[in-house]
């Protein structure tokens, strides 16, 4: 079994994450705004769903479709209700995250990691909560996937705290409530990790028997259920789980990146699962079976939250890599092959936190090195939103408009490839009201395109709720215009909004094609005719008309 370790000093490293938090909280700030380098138009996503709460009032799942949770929403709302610029919002949101889980995480880390592992947690820790990018080693600034983040830094106080006995004594009331507030603020924010990492921190408190620990969390976990339960009612939830169940069912994005099976065994992510699976081989070996058990459940957690998230980031290595090392037992106890085990788990600790590195400092690093972007040749993000114009990007990606156009559409010089092309599964094309529309893209320049087509509509006189068949419905940020009610900020699936909406906006050149045909489609199987009532060189506008039974 593993040796007890000695804590470290718990005042010296409150002092040393005081001092980091607040660095990183503040050195943004110093830029005088957010700069967006990367993921636009997950920046704008994330705008439409901030701005349908603090300005609209909408809640979500309620009044929008989205299958993010509202706890990744309301403390940004709830900052640019108090008059904060969404930028500044963003930033006094992540803050506030850091300062509420301050205390949790120098619990985990003083009960559970000796040493100079209780250090690299806690500076992991306070990075997933203030960095300004998802993961990965490239160098450059984002919004997008904050849940993500968020989401992590509370699997990383539960995982530890239900699986490592303390150092000391058990606490098992105070454990059971923080991880059962976990698991809840979890289940708040996306409920993927609620799912996946539940069943392996049940059974690593049974596997202890820490069953009074299991039970506060169970307590913890209900009385918040129950709150918002109150709070929002019973139709919260049913709404919830709707948006959910239509994300699992979308054709294009229930899965955003790499096959399961690629997530353990493809090239990029095969050295992480050897390392992941050596180590609950070389912890059973050293007696710590409920330990390696534990890890075992753990795996297709790991895989499955790292399958379902966009750019399939492993943010569990550093974790894997704290437990090994923390796990190393103290005696002289070998492995058949004559392996002491003491190293072999060092080895393994080792070469994840290795593995983990590139993307780690990238997280950490990230709010420094925003504190000296260059702010050259970038503008305001939301431009006819004053308020909210403390969001920077670059203008070339929000200007220069890029289209991208088959060339073996029919009409192009290359049609007659366009059999000997196909794919397996060939995009169906977008048919409206019996016109094949253009077989056509648009890769950058969002901001030239929601700017001139709200100019359009207001120099025709149209306004109220405008459903855009394509990926976003973001126009109302662009224009004296209001936010559809019920539509997808992020569309999924099926025809959302569409009771709600006063005109239909079908882009000829939509930021996603597929998106497009696949509202208009679903929109007809809803029951709605559509009437075209004006046309410009980038839009067809037309009026919603529910079909009379048998018409």
């Amino acid at each position: 079994m593993a040796g007890k370790k000695q804590p470290t000093n718990g005042l010296v490293l409150a002092l040393g994450m005081g001092v980091l938090g607040a660095l990183l909280a503040l050195a943004p700030v110093l830029a005088g705004g957010l700069y967006v380098t990367q993921h636009e138009g997950d920046t704008l996503h994330l705008a439409d769903l901030v701005l349908r709460m603090s300005e609209a009032g909408q809640i979500p799942h309620l009044d929008f479709m989205t299958p993010i949770g509202i706890g990744a929403l309301w403390p940004i709302a709830l900052f640019s209700k108090m008059g904060l610029g969404l930028g500044h919002a963003f930033f006094a949101a992540q803050a506030a995250l850091a300062a509420l889980l301050f205390w949790p995480l120098w619990r985990t880390a003083i009960s559970r990691f000796p040493g100079g592992l209780a250090w690299l947690f806690v500076v992991y820790g306070l990075g997933l909560c203030l960095a300004l990018v998802h993961g990965e080693a490239r160098a450059a600034t984002s919004v997008s996937m904050h849940y993500n983040r968020w989401a992590w830094a509370l699997t990383y106080i539960v995982v530890p705290l239900a699986m490592l006995e303390p150092l000391t004594g058990r606490r098992p009331a105070l454990d059971g409530a923080l991880i059962g507030l976990a698991m809840a603020g979890m289940a708040l924010i996306k409920v993927t990790y609620f799912v996946a990492f539940a069943p392996a921190v049940i059974v690593a408190l049974l596997v202890r028997r820490d069953f009074r620990a299991l039970g506060v969390a169970l307590l913890a976990g209900l009385a918040v259920a129950g709150a918002m339960t109150l709070l929002m009612g019973l139709d919260f939830w049913r709404a919830y789980l709707q948006d959910l169940l239509t994300v699992a069912g979308s054709q294009t994005r229930a899965a955003p990146g790499e096959a399961f099976g690629g997530i353990l065994a493809a090239p990029q992510y095969v050295t992480g699962t050897l390392l992941l699976l050596m180590t609950v081989i070389f912890l059973r070996q050293a007696e710590a079976l409920s330990e390696g058990l534990v890890l075992l459940i753990l795996t297709p957690a790991f895989a499955y939250v790292t399958y379902q998230n966009y750019g399939n980031d492993p943010q569990w290595l550093m974790l894997l890599g704290l437990l090994a090392l923390s796990l190393r037992p103290e005696s002289l106890i070998s492995n058949a092959l004559g392996w002491r085990l003491r190293d072999a788990l060092m080895v393994t600790g080792v070469g994840a936190l290795i593995l983990a590195a590139g993307p780690a400092v990238n997280l950490v690093w990230s709010p420094l090195r925003h504190a000296f972007t260059e702010i050259e040749n970038t503008v305001p993000y939301l431009s006819q939103r004053p308020s909210d114009g403390d969001i920077f990007v670059q203008a070339p990606r929000v200007y220069k408009v890029t289209q991208t156009v088959s060339g073996v559409a029919p009409g192009q010089p290359f049609a007659a490839f366009a059999e000997k092309g196909a794919s397996k599964k060939p995009e169906e094309p977008t048919v409206l009201n019996g016109e094949r529309l253009p077989e056509c893209e648009l890769a950058t320049g969002f901001n030239a395109w929601f700017e001139t087509a709200a100019g359009d509509l207001v120099r025709g006189g149209y306004g109220g709720s405008v459903l855009v068949a394509d990926l976003f419905t973001a126009l109302w940020l662009y224009g004296p215009f209001e936010p559809v009610k019920g539509a997808a900020p992020w569309y999924y699936g099926g025809a959302p909004g569409i009771d709600a909406a006063d005109h239909v906006l079908v882009p000829l050149c939509p930021t996603s094609k597929s998106r497009r045909a696949e509202i208009v489609e679903a929109i007809d199987k809803a029951g709605w005719a559509l009437v075209e009532e004006t046309r410009t060189r980038t839009f067809i506008l037309l009026r919603p008309q529910r079909i009379a039974a048998g018409g």
